[in-house]
């Protein structure tokens, strides 16, 4: 049985008991008729269809992975701002990213204290040392974070339980969530409890360890308190920190505290609420860096193929079928019945493509969060957005495919 006695077949069957005048027929028989004879025509060819399927299914994946891939850089460089337990935050205009911080004097903390509604100003201070590797003896940048562990503006998992032993002298946490390169941190000391480590020039021991996670920033984090950050980096002026986290009485409001301080305090220091913070760090990495350009451009660029992909297969399928195309318009279907049916196929196609991407999907964000430590994981928004990006990909590769059912002339085709 051939193409042509197939797709013949499929419409009369189709027609038989809904009459051919558009404005009787229902909704579901509007969709469902053409959708019923665009699945006939996509399954008769199987190799043509699974070339369909396999390039819908190329382009979801990457912009799945591009999209996941922006998200977690994101995620990443906002994860150290979004963890400190504070209202509002004291920070240099000039500043750019955490990793990159500019100083802010010391003296604004205690002068933040004069109004009544500011229960704690904690001063937080942020750079980058060198860690020596405890078993190859290797050296990598590791980010540093110091404050007072008393004060409670930081929530990190696991800082409670080793808070007062980073009140001794020389002791520092490890971020477990560290790239491997800076060692089986957690592994040694589980074996032997707490050793020493190099941070810079110093021997700091190592009493405990936290969640922080690394960022395009930073491979890996230290906790420790002010003092003994002062310890590690010397030579720096102890009257400026980098940062100072400002908590709330409770009930107090959030922004009419922020405008109080902003009047109270000179313009070296800016105020901002935790999510403007969060905010700031973010639009660093979306704007100020090519990083978050290159993820877009590669989302439309497997948009872009994807389309190509289908756009030839529903192309070179009514091509092949032009003269059953044609039959159908010398029996009484219209131009837009076949439009629909075009359509129809396109819609197919981005499901039929989106679930096994989907699927592949979810399972390499498991693999690439595994190996790169990256926030990696499917949501249901992305999911969403992705499926409309390809529904829109396949629907406009349909639209330009049925400029071709302008040759499927019954005059033309039968003369």
């Amino acid at each position: 049985m051939n193409a042509l006695t197939e797709n013949l077949r499929a419409a009369p069957v189709a027609s038989a008991s809904v009459p051919l005048s558009k404005g009787r027929l229902s909704p579901f028989d509007w969709f469902f008729l053409p959708a019923r004879l665009a699945t006939r025509q996509l399954f008769f060819e199987r190799a043509r269809l699974f070339s369909a399927i396999a390039g819908v299914m190329f382009a979801a994946v990457l912009v799945f992975m591009q999209l996941g891939f922006r998200a977690a850089l994101f995620d990443s460089a906002t994860r150290l701002y979004a963890a400190m337990e504070a209202e509002l935050f004291l920070m240099n205009p000039l500043t750019m990213a955490s990793f990159r911080p500019e100083q802010v004097p010391r003296i604004r903390a205690p002068q933040a204290l004069a109004l009544p509604e500011v229960a704690q100003a904690v001063p937080v201070y942020l750079t980058q040392a060198s860690w020596r590797n405890p078993e190859t003896g290797a050296k990598r940048a590791i980010q540093l974070i110091g404050f007072d562990v008393e004060a409670g503006a930081m929530r990190f998992p696991g800082l409670d339980k080793i808070s007062d032993a980073l009140r001794q002298v020389d002791a520092v946490g490890f971020d477990v969530r560290s790239r491997p390169e800076f060692g089986d941190i957690a592994k040694k000391l589980a074996d032997h409890g707490p050793f020493e480590v190099q941070i810079g020039n110093r021997m700091m021991r190592l009493v405990g360890l936290v969640e922080i996670g690394p960022s395009f920033g930073a491979d890996g984090n230290l906790v420790m308190s002010e003092v003994n950050f002062r310890r590690v980096v010397r030579g720096r002026d102890p009257s400026n920190v980098d940062l100072i986290a400002i908590r709330l009485v409770p009930g107090a409001d959030i922004q009419a505290s922020k405008e109080r301080l902003k009047a109270l305090l000179p313009g070296d220091v800016m105020v901002l609420t935790q999510p403007e913070l969060v905010a700031h760090e973010r639009h660093y990495w979306e704007n100020a860096t090519a990083i978050g350009f290159i993820f877009g451009f590669g989302s439309i660029m497997g948009l872009i193929v994807g389309m190509v992909i289908v756009y030839q297969i529903l192309f070179s399928d009514i091509a092949n079928h032009l003269r059953e195309y044609a039959t159908l318009k010398a029996i009484g279907y219209s131009n837009f019945y076949l439009a629909r049916v075009v359509m129809a196929s396109a819609l197919i196609l981005a499901v039929l493509g989106f679930v096994p991407g989907f699927l592949a999907s979810i399972w390499m964000y498991e693999f690439v969060g595994a190996a790169t430590f990256l926030p990696l994981g499917m949501t249901l928004d992305r999911a969403v957005t992705v499926f409309l990006m390809i529904f829109g990909m396949c629907a406009v590769a349909g639209l330009l495919a049925m400029r071709k059912l302008r040759d499927a002339n019954p005059a033309d085709m039968f003369s």
